[in-house]
């Protein structure tokens, strides 16, 4: 799988207190306005790519690409970083 260059940023440091790129603006207003605070929701449920990805398309609206490319960067940087 290759990857797009957002993604290797993305991954290449610790998210902090990035703001939330993908559907930035219906998840802040969801209270999720960190990518820290999305991180936080993926480990809830476990790492599971299933339910955090119906959890995106439920919670902003996102589509199958952008619930995916969401997904694909955080087990990555769970593992570089945490």
């Amino acid at each position: 799988m290759t990857t797009s260059q957002k993604h290797r940023d993305f991954v290449a440091e610790p998210m902090g207190e990035e703001p939330v790129g993908i559907l930035g603006k219906k998840l802040e207003e969801r209270g999720f306005d960190k990518a820290c605070v999305v991180l936080g929701q993926f480990l809830v449920l476990k790492k599971d790519e299933d339910p955090f990805q119906e959890w995106l398309k439920h919670t902003c609206g996102a589509n199958a690409k952008q619930s995916q490319d969401c997904f694909g960067c955080l087990p990555e940087g769970c593992d570089a970083f945490l």
